[in-house]
């Protein structure tokens, strides 16, 4: 059973339910820390599975590997939101599981995780439930064009989302629509800037926040982000009261990365939460005191949080298949200022996150400007 607060100490075993790049990260920090790794994940190959002492290839939904994982570890965490209910219990039951399944819960499905905002006194966008064609017909006369409809669950990097800017767009939409299948109508946010903060919350309920950053996406998969965001002092103050907000309303351990909106009047509306490191916060590991990977860890094993000062403007830039072969031909002339982390896939196809690049440099600007010399991206 799970005990309120624990002090994992170096030597401890710390599961990992999934084994993309993420979990690579975080049992890569942890190594350094004294940490040992099994991760969890169907592919036997998988990034993680390269970082880990351990690893277990089975389903995601797989009771038996859950409670082998769950027996062999003194704390598990996960990489990613879409676990089943079952495995969480389990895990919960028979290990130690700090984040919980209720935050799970909440921010894998997005009408729990909106209504859980709009509780907690947050700003979001207005929303409704739909469960048919016709309550999406009447949810858009009240919240009208442009909108966005996405399903409740799964999706990422913009897969399960559509854009409703006419009518046309509404037909095109319910023809992927099956019945009965709940999704959420968002009304489109007219944003100057996408900008996040990742909070981190500690077993003893301290919290400590990395810079908000600006984050740029091309085709709803995120290109660049800029460390700090290129924005006043009300705004980063604002964001970072917000993400404080929704880490204590949650009772998160361990990350929460808070996506939001900037409107030109400077008001910030709340997108997407995710309860665990995010690609937003990879500069964090050459930029700052602690990276966002081991701030996790400290937060889940017990330990006090670290510092999570920025050392250095950064830019982090997202390496996509497509741009592999452009990366392997600049890496024996790449600037001193870039550094390259590898994620350690097979299969390099377009649209896939095969590693990423991050820019030190005095500010941000320079840092934009020394990747963007490298012609890398289209």
């Amino acid at each position: 059973m799970n005990a309120t607060r624990k002090h994992l100490l170096p030597g401890s075993t710390v599961g990992i339910l999934g084994g993309g790049q993420l979990g690579r990260m975080i049992a890569l920090e942890g190594k350094k820390m004294g940490y040992r790794f099994i991760t969890l994940d169907p592919i036997a190959d998988c990034p993680g599975a390269e970082a880990a002492d351990r690893h277990i290839a089975a389903p995601y939904h797989d009771e038996v590997a859950a409670r082998r994982m769950a027996s062999a570890c003194d704390v598990i965490t996960y990489e990613f939101e879409n676990v089943d209910d079952t495995i969480v219990r389990i895990l919960e039951e028979e290990s130690f599981l700090p984040q919980g399944g209720a935050l799970l819960e909440v921010t894998r499905h997005r009408l729990r995780e909106k209504n859980a905002l709009l509780k907690a006194g947050i700003p979001v966008a207005p929303f409704r439930e739909v469960a048919n064609k016709d309550e999406l017909r009447r949810a858009l006369d009240d919240i009208g064009f442009p909108s966005v409809l996405k399903t409740v669950t799964g999706g990422y990097d913009g897969k399960g989302q559509w854009i409703l800017r006419k009518v046309e767009d509404v037909e095109a939409a319910i023809h992927d629509f099956a019945e009965g299948e709940t999704r959420i109508l968002e009304q489109f946010v007219p944003f100057t800037k996408e900008i996040s903060v990742i909070a981190a919350r500690g077993q003893d309920g301290e919290i400590r926040c990395f810079t908000p950053v600006e984050n740029i996406h091309r085709d709803h998969i995120l290109h660049m982000t800029l460390a700090p965001a290129p924005v006043g002092r009300k705004v980063l103050e604002t964001a970072e009261e917000l993400a404080r907000k929704i880490a204590e309303h949650l009772d998160v351990v361990g990350l929460i990365a808070v996506e939001m909106f900037l409107k030109e009047d400077g008001q910030i509306l709340v997108n997407e939460l995710a309860p665990r490191p995010h690609n937003s916060g990879h500069f964090t590991y050459d930029a700052c005191t602690v990276s966002q990977f081991e701030q996790h860890l400290r937060a889940v094993c017990g330990l006090p949080l670290g510092s999570p000062r920025l050392l250095s403007p950064a830019v982090m830039v997202n390496i996509l298949g497509q741009h592999v072969d452009a990366l392997m031909k600049k890496l024996p002339d790449l600037p001193p200022e870039v550094k390259v982390h590898w994620y350690g896939k097979e299969d390099s196809r377009r649209g896939r996150k095969m590693g990423h690049v991050t820019a030190l440099a005095a500010s941000t600007e320079e840092a934009r400007r020394i990747l963007e010399d490298l012609a890398i991206w289209d």
